[in-house]
């Protein structure tokens, strides 16, 4: 029975993670800063999760991070793993960023997953554990406009290979999941905000070559993977769950 704690787990990609490890009877600590949302996640996982136990607080906060550490240790007595996956969206180039949102984002996308492994990392090594990191497939390529956010997540990347190098000789495996357009409220608020959201959904749709965003189910299903015995040979590895998306070369010129 596996003790997981999930950030971000109020809604999006951490609650399908949730809700994906509570199908398997794991004991759970749900992190986020949204109080009502945690609690709507741990009643709906009630009765499916072996334990649920909900911690509001930032992952760009280390006493928030320890805080949540601490109730995995003192409720379950440690933890087996960590799945990482609060995060912002942010927008800009260099000259449109202000260094407010450049640090927000870097605070909660990067440092926050440094926080949140480091606070939880003596119960993972002791657990001979895995931490999975919500990466994006802006973390290894760019579009236009996400200076901040495109940073914080290439950054993510290499903290996953440094920690899995790192940690490797405790028995410890960190993998990265690099996921392409996923239907989360994150980007549903960001779309619908747009003058002719039709139009931008259209867009995004058509970016992956399998003509559709993933659903967070999809996300969680690869977490679970690869923090299980069936990924045991797998470190420092990021995988992307893009739907093609940087298999496709832009363009398509028409030679014959």
């Amino acid at each position: 029975m596996q003790r997981v704690l999930i950030t971000g787990a109020a809604k999006g990609i951490g609650r399908g993670v949730a809700e994906a490890f509570a199908a398997q009877g794991a004991k759970l600590v749900l992190m986020d800063v949204d109080a009502a949302g945690l609690e709507g996640a741990a009643a709906a996982l009630a009765g499916k999760a072996a334990a649920v136990e909900i911690c509001v607080g930032s992952v760009a906060s280390l006493a928030d991070c320890n805080r949540a550490a601490a109730l995995a240790q003192s409720r379950f007595g440690g933890l087996d793993v960590l799945s990482h996956n609060a995060g912002i969206q942010t927008y800009g180039t260099v000259e449109s960023t202000d260094e407010a949102l450049w640090d927000r984002t870097l605070d909660v996308n990067l440092k926050g997953a440094f926080l949140v492994s480091k606070a939880c990392m003596p119960m993972i090594r002791a657990s001979r554990g895995n931490v999975v990191h919500i990466s994006s497939v802006q973390g290894v390529a760019s579009q236009a406009g996400v200076t901040a956010y495109s940073v914080s997540k290439h950054g993510l990347i290499g903290l996953v290979r440094s920690m899995a190098v790192d940690y490797a000789p405790y028995g410890v495996r960190v993998n990265g999941i690099a996921p392409g357009s996923v239907d989360t409220p994150l980007l549903r608020n960001a779309v619908d905000a747009a003058p002719d959201p039709a139009a931008v959904y259209a867009e995004i749709d058509g970016m992956h070559p399998l003509g559709r965003m993933a659903a967070p189910s999809e996300i969680a299903s690869v977490v679970v993977f690869l923090a299980s015995d069936n990924a045991s040979f797998i470190t420092g590895e990021v995988v992307r769950v893009d739907g093609g998306m940087r298999a496709r070369l832009g363009g398509s010129p028409k030679t014959q």
